[in-house]
């Protein structure tokens, strides 16, 4: 039996009241998991951008700490 299916299986046992608190809990895990691939593809989008400034002559000094 995959997660997912346990997750259902386990779902359909709680009482009404409580689905409301489980369906926020998943909006909250959709939110997390969307600012983090958000934070990771402006990293990498920038990263070219700083380039320039962090690899230069006047600087090389700080690479080696």
């Amino acid at each position: 039996m995959s997660i997912k299916e346990m997750i259902k299986n386990e779902v359909d046992k709680l009482p009404e009241g409580l689905l409301a608190e489980v369906f926020d809990f998943i909006q909250f895990l959709e939110i997390k998991r969307n600012k983090n691939i958000f934070a990771k593809a402006s990293q990498e989008l920038s990263t070219a951008s700083f380039k320039k400034i962090w690899d230069n002559k006047e600087d090389a000094v700080y690479d080696s700490l």
